[in-house]
């Protein structure tokens, strides 16, 4: 396969070699239980720390993300090939590299996912969870415009989504390291964005614990933005980055 856009009349090879072929439901019940695994784990941490916890501070935050999703991806990228994201989800399809007649399936998901990860936090951490902590909704910091929350949210999903594609559609990059380095762009996205926005990087993480705790003005931010980011960076790897050759 060359590393332009497969048409999307086809049912090409998702993230990690994975293929859906006729077994959607299989593959987007592995994206709503990844991402509500995703979102428990990362929000679980983040509500810790804000009910006073001296183990959890942003560092504990972006280990959480970042560490749960190498798992995740090394679990389920071979099954829906570990989206966990609407930002992934549409940036693929806007390439070609992901069909879109499965694109809506894999977003509601993704979406139910983040809403039940949210409720497993609050479940865990009772209901100052969500009447102190907000169940670690996203929020723009002080300071900090819609504006310029948008731009961020928008800069580290283009970070996050670029690096998903380049290891994990492209032949010829190492397979075996694919799960550490998304993790680890994840984890580089949280702390930049962290002090400023919450770092959600993912439409599915933001409208579960903002939904529950009632954050909904800035919602839209946190919507929009990384889809916007996650589009960007699939049409620059595909149209520069992936037909491109090393200089020999």
């Amino acid at each position: 396969m060359s590393s332009s856009a497969p048409s999307t009349d086809q049912a090409p090879a998702g993230l990690y070699g994975s293929t859906i072929g006729d077994r959607i439901v299989r593959a987007t019940v592995a994206e709503g239980v990844g991402t509500a695994i995703l979102v428990y784990v990362g929000t679980s941490a983040a509500v810790a720390g804000a009910l006073g916890s001296q183990t959890y501070d942003l560092l504990g935050v972006v280990l959480a993300f970042g560490v749960v999703l190498v798992a995740l991806v090394a679990a389920l990228g071979h099954v829906s090939g570990c989206h966990l994201n609407p930002a992934i989800t549409i940036g693929l399809a806007s390439t070609g590299r992901f069909p879109w007649r499965f694109a809506g399936a894999y977003v509601g998901a993704q979406v139910v996912g983040g809403l039940v990860g949210a409720l497993a936090t609050w479940a865990s951490y009772g209901d100052s969870a969500r009447t102190e902590a907000l169940l670690a909704a996203t929020t723009p910091g002080e300071g900090v415009s819609s504006g310029r929350a948008f731009l961020v949210e928008m800069l580290v999903t283009f970070v996050l989504v670029l690096v998903v594609i380049s290891v994990a559609t492209d032949d010829r990059a190492e397979g075996a390291a694919a799960p550490i380095a998304v993790g680890f762009a994840l984890a580089a996205a949280i702390f930049v964005a962290g002090p400023l926005t919450g770092g959600a990087v993912n439409p599915a993480r933001a409208i579960g614990p903002n939904l529950l705790a009632g954050e909904l003005a800035p919602l839209w931010i946190y919507l929009l933005a990384p889809v916007v980011g996650g589009v960007l960076a699939s049409v620059l790897y595909d149209r520069v980055l992936a037909p491109a050759d090393p200089p020999s």
